[in-house]
């Protein structure tokens, strides 16, 4: 036996350990995750950088920043690129496929239920506890990023006018490339060279069986196909999904109704998860199981091809002045978006002296330990549902 052989074998014992914690931590993280991509992009902060130490606060802004640049669940996407940097590309693909499949295995169990009985189970009980503890999460981790991110005065400005600018209702593809652009713009009059390519309600509407109960080959490839492209050119929040999905299997196709979707969306929102699982129950509605199975591989394999190629990029983005500034002012406009997601849900997910007690008991514990955010939920969910019953 040559004498590094050891050393080899270490290093394959090393790899395998690193796989394993992706597989665990995204496959948690998958259960836990409420609230949407900020919500999301908080606790991977949280796990990964404040309780682990996995990679700074600058890796982790500089790969929220670029995963803004391609079409996509940016959250999901974030994970992804977050599992390469752990594992290599076994675990790009385990970070991903796990962070998405407790979602998509709870979508379709409610699909079922969706289809079979014409409902689903009540989840409002649940939410009401759980979503002051998300804003919470979201807000401490705008608080950590806050020093990383606004490096000097001109970059805290930038980050004002694009928060302003998102609640007047910009498009938020809009405001993130201006604020890549103006800051990068401020380094050409001092340093002047060659510009580099930058990759730039209730439910109760359907009861019977899937409307396809026995679907053709050539209407599950449709259905993979649409997917498939959705997932390749689409940007922006799941308000942009939705036109999307309306535009193909309500006008085009025709295969589902405005209110199965809107139904769609609702359990894509209010599930743990990338709300891309909207996908897996539309899949469900349109052809059953083998339907839920092909839309959710065809709208997040993209995802997984994009930041393969992304990781290519993503250290470079850093080797220049110009692309270091473009990267700083996109990471401020993607931060002064996640302060803006996070007040458009606190008005409408704080409402009464419990839900403003539950916010500030999950933010004051966040500060003083490192307690796991799954505690903050569990906990928000039991005191939800214990509000439900007592009212």
């Amino acid at each position: 036996m040559s004498q590094d052989q050891p050393g080899r074998d270490q290093d394959s014992a090393a790899a395998r350990q690193r796989r394993r914690e992706v597989v665990l931590v995204f496959l948690k993280l998958g259960v836990i995750a409420f609230g949407g991509p900020a919500a999301h992009t908080a606790m991977m902060r949280d796990e990964l950088v404040r309780r682990r130490g996995w990679v700074s606060d600058q890796r982790f802004v500089d790969l929220m920043g670029a995963t803004n640049l391609i079409p996509g669940p940016n959250s999901t996407e974030l994970a992804i690129h977050l599992g390469y940097d752990r594992a290599g590309r076994r675990g790009l693909i385990a970070a991903g496929v796990c962070f998405i499949l407790p979602a998509a295995l709870i979508v379709t169990a409610l699909a079922w239920g969706y289809v079979t009985y014409g409902n689903t189970p009540a989840v409002e009980g649940i939410l009401y506890g759980i979503v002051p503890a998300v804003i919470a999460i979201i807000a401490h981790a705008l608080f950590g990023l806050l020093r990383t991110v606004i490096k000097n005065v001109w970059l805290g400005g930038l980050a004002i006018a694009a928060l302003a600018a998102y609640l007047l209702g910009v498009n938020e593809l809009l405001v993130l490339a201006a604020g890549a652009l103006l800051a990068a713009a401020t380094r050409l009059p001092r340093r002047p060279h060659r510009l580099q390519g930058v990759l730039a309600a209730p439910l109760l509407t359907l009861t019977g069986s899937p409307v396809f109960g026995e679907p053709t080959g050539g209407q599950l490839a449709q259905l993979f196909v649409t997917m498939l492209k959705i997932g390749s050119v689409l940007y922006g929040s799941g308000y942009v999904l939705l036109a999307f999905l309306r535009g193909d299997f309500v006008d085009r196709l025709g295969w589902i109704t405005q209110q199965q979707l809107i139904d769609a969306v609702s359990i894509g929102q209010v599930t743990p998860g990338p709300v891309f699982t909207t996908a897996t129950f539309l899949g469900y509605v349109i052809a059953g199981p083998i339907g839920a199975f092909l839309a959710t591989v065809a709208i997040f394999l993209p995802s997984f091809v994009f930041v393969g190629l992304l990781t290519k990029l993503t250290d470079k983005l850093r080797s220049s002045p110009w692309t270091s500034a473009l990267l700083d002012g996109l990471n401020a406009a993607a931060l002064a978006l996640m302060a803006g997601v996070s007040f458009q849900l606190g008005r409408t997910g704080i409402v009464d002296p419990l839900t403003v007690a539950i916010a500030l008991v999950t933010l004051a514990l966040l500060w003083r330990t490192k307690l796991n955010n799954a505690w903050y939920i569990a906990a928000g969910a039991a005191i939800g549902l214990a509000h439900t019953l007592l009212t």
